[in-house]
Formats: structure tokens, sequence, C-alpha cells
């Protein structure tokens, strides 16, 4: 560091000898704070995604490109392009997505507790908006002993 002109070095504390002991009490409450705040929900607020997907044998021969993919967790709750919406916003986002363009398909990717009448509920919707092809999300079966 350059302190000639000025004669800084002349002004400025001496380098500490030893470590004090209020780094050793940040350091630990620092880690107390990561600790006790540290759950997904406070550093990373959002929804959570890890559900599970039924499963089916034909799976993986029945896959198809898609244009639009919304995930369903729950009645009355779609996860679209990082937004949450309910159902009646979910049926105008999707007359938006697919106005004016013929031939898009859905990926429904419905978590294996949503129910049957809900699943027909959005097809009802994509069908409605346009979509000419609705596809639900499925993972290959496994075989009880692989797991």
């Amino acid at each position: 560091m350059i302190t000639r002109p000025l004669d800084l070095s002349a002004r400025l504390r001496p380098a500490p000898r030893s470590m004090d002991v209020f780094f050793y009490v940040n350091t630990g409450l620092i880690a107390l704070m990561f600790v006790l705040f540290g759950s997904r929900f406070v550093l990373s607020p959002g929804l959570a995604t890890d559900f599970t997907l039924p499963e089916t044998a034909g799976a993986i021969s029945g896959a198809a490109a898609t244009d639009v993919v919304i995930a369903v967790r729950r009645t009355d709750m779609a996860l679209v392009e990082g937004e949450v919406l309910n159902f009646a916003d979910l049926r105008r986002w999707l007359a938006a997505r697919a106005s004016g363009r013929p031939g898009l398909r859905l990926l429904i990717q419905a978590d294996a507790a949503v129910s049957t009448q809900d699943i027909a509920q959005l097809h009802q919707m994509a069908a409605d908006a346009g979509f000419a092809g609705v596809i639900l999300a499925a993972e290959p079966a496994v075989a009880e002993g692989a797991r």
C-alpha cells in the first residue's frame, strides 16, 4: 500500500497480534443464525416441487414432445412458469397461451395424490383453450425388488 506522500502509515492502528475473542463470538452467532433460520422456507421461500408422479409400465414408450408444461400438486393449485395459479386463473392462462397457435400439446405433471376428477377438469380446460393434445406425465414402473 502506498502511504508515503501523506504519511498514512503513522496514523494507522497496528495489526492485532492475536485472534480477538469477538471473532469467535461473531463466527458462532453467524453459525447459530444459519442453524436457526436456515430452513428451506426462510432462505429460499417458494413451493416445493418434489412430488411423486404416478408410475406406469408404458411411461417411456408413450413419451412425446410437448410445448407447454404445468405441474399440479393438489386440488385447485397449479405451478406454471414460476407462478402458483388456481384453476380459474389457470383456465385464462391456458387460453392466452394457446391463442393463435394451433397444434400445441400440454404436459400435465400431476402428483399421484391428485384426483381423477381434477385431471379430467384439466383436460377439459386444455381442450376449451384450444390445445391439440394433453399428455399426463408418469414415471416408469420400478420392480419392487429394485427399490
